[in-house]
């Protein structure tokens, strides 16, 4: 894919982030807040996200192949193992205890506040660590680029 293209999605994607409140962990945060300060507006930012992407996805898969590749780059794995539940386990405490996904952290970045730049370090040395145990471990790490996958 031309990198202009992946810049332009990378811009739409950070400028929908930020615009629904998710650069913000305090709003985040909220979201996780039943018993007090309970926000309910990311249900609403969850939810637009979802009424494109379905009738997107559908729509796009029709395809024989996508624009700028020469297929489509869908996981075909369906099991639940280990890594999949501990993985998600450790996203979800990452995100409620910071109030940051890397989604929401990245275009957040921007902002020069001392709390995204420490999250993102910090995401970035977990990637690394959880590629590093993989490796010593003998697991197959999970590749970063879908077509080092095929």
């Amino acid at each position: 894919m031309p990198l202009i293209i992946v810049y332009l999605i990378g811009l739409l994607f950070g400028l929908g982030i930020v615009v629904g409140g998710m650069a913000n962990p305090a709003k985040v945060l909220n979201f996780f807040d039943f018993a007090g300060t309970w926000d309910p507006s990311l249900i609403f930012v969850m939810g637009g996200a979802l009424a494109v992407t379905v009738p997107g996805y559908a729509l796009v898969t029709r395809r024989s192949a996508p624009l700028f590749d020469a297929r489509f780059q869908i996981p075909t794995k369906r099991d639940l193992d280990v890594r999949l539940i501990g993985g998600s386990a450790l996203f979800g405490l990452g995100w409620g205890i910071a109030g940051f996904c890397p989604g929401g952290a990245l275009p957040a970045l921007g902002t020069g506040r001392v709390e995204v730049v420490v999250f993102v370090a910090a995401m970035i040395c977990g990637i690394i660590l959880a590629r590093t145990i993989s490796k010593i471990s003998g697991a197959r790490p999970t590749p970063m680029n879908p077509k080092e996958a095929a």
